[in-house]
């Protein structure tokens, strides 16, 4: 299995080009169920998340073209409405399939989701959901099976749906079933997140009726059938963030170019607070650091507040910054799991339910670590840049699901880091 080896102690500089946004990418790709004609995407990152779906989507007869960046996918002659356990078990997102397929062909087989064990994102909102556009949905032998055969015209019918919890999966599958319902649908509560806006535009181009995304009141007028269109995949604010981090932990100086500061409104308050110097541009962001940062406090929440998929980077901030910090984790349950893993190397956090408290400590040693889920393993590596000495980070085929060309991108900026088996 591979790992990542690290020499920590290495300043950041340069500049680099931000990736297409992978959980823009993942319903993306599956919304090209819903067309007749082919979707051309852009900007979609190589990574094993991406790979996956793409898998999936050819299993059911969609023709995949990919090259560099650029996927073609024509779902014209879609032969299977079926996605199997061994295909949705590594990736919860394969659940996005499901909108699609019922809404477009009337019927659905897909697997309940496995995937990362951050904590549970139970799928019962978007079966609500489904049936409350009229959906038959029975789960059985541990597959959601669906069905729209009963209905007027074989269509889902508009609904009024509030979801209980937000949910950014259970959103954009519910506006993609929506997209091809017979009458209006709207969505209360609904995720704000700029990758369920950078889906509506997507489907929007392709003929949808879309108003609201973006707020948490989304309607959607259905149309009777949708077509492919031409789509560039927004920057992944996550892994700008990440580099953002690892610039100001390690007294860099990087330039992030193909970025939207206006995503990362969040992160940017809490690292100008840090101490670090950051200034925008449209489509750039500059930090700069000495590295001698101060602890800050921060609570995760669904956007536009502090996102859940920067808790753990933050806080291998606050490990090496000066003072004490709150992290707290409103979002999943499990998200602590690098803090024994950061321990090993040095830090000092005590866990007290969904709150953790980072006292910062004045070096980091390198040691072997173990990566648990995506973000975590995230947070592994920029602890391991600034550690003193060697880290191993094992079981990174975390980062592969979502960050493309990790090592490289870091190399370039002046790390120490490679890969071996």
């Amino acid at each position: 299995m591979q790992k990542l080896i690290i020499q920590g102690g290495f300043a950041l500089k340069g500049e680099l080009t931000v990736s297409g946004a992978k959980n823009a990418a993942l319903p993306i790709l599956c919304a090209s169920l819903l067309a007749e004609t082919p979707l051309h995407l852009s900007s979609v990152a190589a990574l094993k998340d991406i790979d996956t779906t793409i898998k999936l989507l050819d299993t059911m007869g969609v023709k995949v073209v990919r090259e560099a960046d650029k996927v073609t996918l024509d779902a014209s002659d879609v032969q299977s409405f079926e996605a199997t356990y061994e295909m949705v078990k590594t990736m919860r997102a394969s659940i996005l399939v499901l909108g699609p397929l019922l809404a477009r062909f009337g019927t659905a087989r897909v697997s309940l989701p496995g995937g990362c064990a951050i904590g549970s994102r139970p799928v019962d909102l978007h079966i609500k959901g489904l049936q409350a556009m009229g959906a038959a949905i029975h789960i059985t032998h541990g597959y959601i099976q669906a069905s729209t055969l009963h209905l007027p015209n074989r269509r889902l019918q508009g609904a009024r749906y509030y979801m209980d919890v937000v949910t950014v999966t259970g959103t954009e599958n519910l506006m993609m079933a929506a997209s091809l319902a017979e009458g209006k649908t709207v969505l209360e509560n609904a995720a704000k997140e700029p990758e369920v806006v950078d889906l509506a535009e997507c489907l929007i181009k392709m003929g949808a009726n879309i108003t609201g995304a973006g707020t948490d009141v989304i309607t959607i007028v259905g149309v009777e059938k949708l077509h492919g269109a031409s789509h560039n995949i927004v920057c992944d604010r996550i892994e700008a963030g990440t580099y953002m981090v690892a610039a100001a932990m390690t007294g860099g100086d990087v330039l992030l170019n193909n970025v939207r500061p206006d995503l990362l409104d969040a992160v940017i308050e809490k690292l100008r607070e840090a101490g670090a110097d950051v200034k925008c541009t449209k489509n750039t962001i500059h930090v700069k650091s000495d590295g001698k940062l101060k602890a800050v406090n921060i609570r995760t929440a669904p956007h536009p507040a502090f996102p859940t998929d920067m808790q753990a980077q933050l806080m291998a901030l606050n490990v090496v910054a000066t003072g004490v910090a709150k992290v707290t984790e409103t979002i999943f349950e499990n998200r602590f799991m690098h803090v024994q893993e950061l321990q090993r190397l040095g830090a000092d956090i005590s866990i007290d339910g969904n709150t953790a408290l980072v006292k910062g400590v004045a070096q980091l040693d390198g040691a072997i670590v173990m990566a648990t889920d995506l973000r975590a393993s995230a947070s592994l590596v920029l602890a391991g840049l600034v550690a003193k000495g060697e880290t191993v980070i094992e079981r990174i085929y975390h980062l592969d699901r979502g960050y493309e060309y990790l090592e490289e991108k870091l190399t370039k900026l002046g790390a120490k880091v490679r890969r071996a088996n």
